[in-house]
């Protein structure tokens, strides 16, 4: 694993950002029938290049393209790999009816959600991102290539939804092992096209691990359907790690552990000290982020203890669910109080505070259609944080 305590960034933010307002209306206007793949390219690219700009403007230093070519995070992947099958209208009675947001949907009378299922061999057909990444690099001087972030749904993404029962044709895969090991290779593939192409830093975007702090699903698990929640979660622990072995040293990878983010929507609270002592330690990243800006929801700090000596932690302190501008004040008040937190037998408050970075607690956009707030409000809250990050760490 390579070294993360001299990270390059100490204000960052998780990845998407709001789509500016050619694109907006651009991509509302392919939904319509109005305007063609071409035109939204196009829109793309102008976009890209705004949202770059206002980083470095900001005096951001990792840098994403905001996901400005995604309708939704997690596109990009999985119609690249062969053996899924993309079905627009999969029953929700082929969900997990323990999920947070599928309680939600069938308490609203939703019939069906659009999924894939997997009925061959998992292989990576094509690229996922590598000439997204290669268009980047154009927008940045070669010299801060390195610092251009590229951000992935974690491979649990189906499995969360479906489960065994159906995510996977048994025909194809006995279990749970021999679909994620498959999955582990396309994704090792990409990761290393990607590292050839000169990225070197990767983030998994992961709205499972925090879902088993959400304490009416693990009752229902439990109680109704049947599922032992430590089983499961050991299973996705070791997806993402067999993912992120063998990567090169001086890849930087991070998991965002997510809360569910649909349109500022969370869905799922709790606090980290159901999964802290378990994953902290054991998840093969460089870098943790975690969202922290409703502690009411989310738990106080102290789970954060278990963050190892050599990971660095990004403390997701900025809401991207509305629009309250947060204050200096309040964020360097924060951290100070997260890394008392940290203080071990071991462990300095200043060896603490060296591993702490600062972030909104999710991305801006997990969808096109945006969180309720715009693109005055994304960089007020980008600039407080590049704020409190010059003030505590002098940099």
């Amino acid at each position: 694993m390579s070294s993360p305590l001299k990270p390059p960034f100490r204000a960052e933010h998780v990845g998407s950002l709001i789509r500016p307002k050619v694109l907006y209306d651009t991509r509302l206007l392919l939904e319509q029938g109005k305007a063609s793949t071409e035109d939204l390219h196009k829109a793309e690219d102008e976009a890209i290049k705004q949202v770059i700009k206002m980083q470095h403007d900001l005096g951001y230093k990792g840098v994403t393209d905001g996901e400005m070519r995604r309708a939704q995070f997690f596109d990009g992947v999985f119609e690249n790999l062969e053996g899924l099958v993309f079905i627009p209208e999969r029953p929700l009675s082929e969900y997990k009816k323990y999920l947070p947001h599928i309680v939600n949907f069938l308490q609203v009378g939703v019939p069906s959600y659009p999924s894939w299922h997997c009925n061959g061999k998992i292989k990576r057909r094509k690229p996922f991102y590598v000439d997204d990444f290669n268009h980047n690099k154009t927008l940045v001087a070669p010299e801060d290539v390195k610092y251009i972030k590229v951000n992935m749904p974690s491979p649990t993404w189906i499995h969360q939804r479906h489960g065994s029962d159906w995510t996977y044709d048994l025909n194809v895969y006995k279990n749970d092992d021999e679909y994620f090991d498959d999955m582990a290779i396309a994704y090792r593939e990409e990761i290393q096209e990607l590292y050839n192409a000169g990225c070197r830093s990767i983030q998994l975007d992961d709205p499972t691990f925090t879902f088993f702090c959400h304490q009416p699903m693990l009752d229902a698990m439990r109680n109704e359907h049947g599922v032992d929640p430590d089983v499961l979660f050991e299973t996705y622990l070791r997806a993402v790690n067999i993912v992120t072995q063998g990567r090169p040293s001086d890849l930087h990878l991070s998991v965002h552990m997510c809360r569910g983010n649909y349109r500022g929507m969370p869905f799922c609270d709790g606090p980290y000290s159901y999964i802290a002592e378990r994953i902290f330690p054991r998840l093969d990243a460089d870098t943790i982020y975690l969202e922290y800006d409703d502690m009411a929801s989310t738990g106080n700090f102290e789970p954060l203890k278990f963050i190892p000596e050599n990971r660095t932690v990004v403390l997701g302190l900025v809401t991207t669910k509305s629009n309250k501008i947060e204050t200096l004040q309040e964020l360097v008040k924060q951290v100070d109080e997260a890394a008392d937190a940290m203080v071990t037998s071991t462990r300095t408050k200043e060896m603490a505070l060296n591993q702490i970075c600062i972030s909104p607690q999710c991305g801006f956009s997990a969808v096109w259609q945006g969180n309720p707030l715009t693109e005055e409000d994304q960089y007020k809250k980008l600039a407080v944080l590049a704020e409190a990050a010059k003030t505590i760490w002098k940099d």
